[in-house]
């Protein structure tokens, strides 16, 4: 495994600063490291510790269990051959029935006792070996007092008639003394075999609970350390590498972004700091494009004001200079023609209504050009319009050709309001209703239906007529300036109108379109956004949608 200090060269590109590399393992596999190195010792610890708990239970239970009973069944044991040799002893001296109470008791006791501490003993326990000297000094202790009943007190007592006392045989109850002394030893040679054996329990207990408090001690002590190396690696490997991230990047944000972000720490934040590194190279390279795009775009609104400004100058000139020799040349032609018309044959007069008829419309256009170049730019007015004002004030303008025509027009009781220029918004509907009554059908009066919704944030606004209508194939072209379908001489004007229409539109945020599905007539559609603290509409459907 690298070193976590360890440096490489041959990660850092030719020219840039050489960075320190971190080992491949990533900070979830150094994590995942130090967690199983504390699972590993929870493992350890958790058998030691369980063998030594289950060490500590088996010696306790081995102390209180068996050894402890093991040496109360002695002391009765000794107690019961203690018992026998009183009664027996004095049955023979006093020859009184009574003493032999004692000793048949004890006999029971003596049997008893031997049973239930060899039961103890033969116990399989956690200190191998030491159930040998037990049994032993068990066995010594009943060969012994069989032999002393067998040699002292059973003739002696066979020998005594009850409630006749006869002399004791001095010799006998010598050899029966020094055979009891014999048992006496014994059982000074048992209990001290089971003190010794307590003892090496006890000290085997103490020894276990000394390991088992070491283990336990050394656990927590590495669970501390475990705990320190976690932090020190969190440290080390995650906390230094992120806060040296932190501050080149912040730098990158403060606008150095030339400043290049060198990767460090484990694989991970490398990889981050490095797809980082890469984001900063990709904001550069954009940055200087932008800043490129800025000085062309700066450069082109030079060049826009520019033309604006000759563009004003050129319609100061066309609403000026160019009118007044225009309207002499129809004058001056008008003249000949009232001076000379007798004096002219039919075709001098046809010339000169030509020249009059050529300098009237050359006229129009120049004012429609400049109502249309006006569009957005004579006047910035954005208020609150009401669509049936403007809608009023292009009917009164309309009145003349609405009589002529016997036109109908069809609107809503009401128009939403909006934000906008109302000048532009009375040219907008004077066009569009103009246009519905101009290209009408000669078979029948023309009806023109105004109708409104709601659609999201815009208002679509949908004025239909039943007149000739549009050619699918002419839909966009209608929108072009000076674009006319129709000779002059079947429908008069410049052609501008739509186009006007479009631009004003435009102007105001919306679009602008004719209905192809409407077959009927033409049907042109236009929306205008709504404003952001105006309230829906309570009638939003769009009337008259199949009219």
């Amino acid at each position: 495994m690298t070193n976590p200090t360890d440096t490489e060269a041959s990660d850092v590109p030719s020219g840039a600063p050489q960075t320190t590399r971190r080992s491949q393992v990533a900070v979830q596999g150094w994590i995942l490291l130090v967690l199983g190195f504390m699972g590993v010792l929870v493992v350890i610890g958790t058998v030691v510790g369980s063998h030594f708990l289950s060490r500590t239970t088996e010696v306790s239970n081995y102390l209180r269990d068996v050894l402890q009973p093991a040496r109360v069944e002695a002391h009765r044991l000794q107690a019961a051959l203690i018992s026998q040799e009183t009664g027996a002893r004095g049955y023979i001296i006093t020859a009184d029935p009574e003493f032999l109470g004692p000793y048949e008791t004890g006999r029971a006791e003596e049997q008893d006792a031997a049973d239930t501490m060899r039961a103890l003993i033969e116990r399989p326990g956690p200190m191998p070996g030491v159930e040998g000297p037990l049994l032993d000094d068990l066995g010594a202790i009943e060969n012994a007092a069989d032999e002393w009943r067998r040699i002292y007190t059973l003739p002696l007592v066979s020998n005594v008639v009850p409630g006749d006392p006869q002399p004791v045989d001095v010799g006998a109850v010598e050899a029966g003394s020094v055979a009891f002394d014999e048992l006496r030893a014994l059982f000074e040679i048992q209990n001290k075999h089971l003190e010794e054996v307590r003892a090496q329990g006890i000290a085997e207990l103490e020894h276990v609970r000394t390991v088992r408090d070491r283990v336990l001690g050394f656990m927590v002590a590495a669970f501390l350390l475990s705990g320190v190396g976690v932090t020190v690696l969190v440290q080390i490997l995650v906390v230094r590498p992120l806060d040296r991230l932190r501050e080149q990047t912040r730098m990158v944000a403060g606008g150095r972004f030339d400043e290049q972000i060198i990767p460090q720490g484990p694989a991970d934040i490398r990889a981050l700091a490095a797809d980082v590194d890469g984001m900063r190279e990709r904001l550069a390279a954009e940055l200087t494009i932008s800043r490129e795009r800025h000085e062309q775009v700066e450069s082109q609104a030079i060049d826009l004001r520019r033309s604006n400004a000759e563009l004003e100058q050129f319609a100061y000139v066309a609403s000026h200079d160019l009118q007044e020799p225009l309207r002499k040349v129809a004058s001056f032609c008008q003249l000949l023609e009232k001076r000379y018309g007798d004096k002219l044959d039919e075709r001098g007069v046809q010339y000169i209504d030509f020249a009059v008829d050529g300098a009237k419309r050359m006229q129009v256009l120049i004012n429609d050009l400049l109502t249309f170049s006006r569009v957005g730019r004579v006047s910035d007015a954005h208020v609150r319009v009401g669509l049936d004002r403007a809608l009023d004030s292009a009917l009164s303008n309309l009145e003349q050709a609405l009589e002529d025509s016997e036109a109908v027009i069809e609107r809503p009781e009401s128009l939403p309001e909006v934000l906008g220029d109302p000048t532009l918004l009375t040219m907008l509907w004077q066009n569009l209703v103009g246009n519905a009554i101009k290209f009408r059908h000669p078979d029948r009066t023309p009806v023109v239906h105004i109708a409104f919704e709601q659609t999201d944030a815009v208002w679509t606004v949908s004025v239909t007529d039943n007149g000739i209508g549009i050619a699918e194939e002419f839909a966009e072209k209608v929108f072009v300036i000076f674009q006319r379908l129709h000779g002059r001489e079947t429908y008069g004007g410049t052609g501008i109108g739509l186009a006007l229409c479009r631009k004003i539109v435009d102007y105001h945020g919306g679009e602008i379109w004719i209905d192809r599905a409407h077959t009927d007539g033409t049907r042109f559609c236009f929306t205008i956004p709504v404003e952001a603290d105006e309230e829906p509409a309570t009638d939003t459907a769009l009337e008259g949608a199949s009219a």
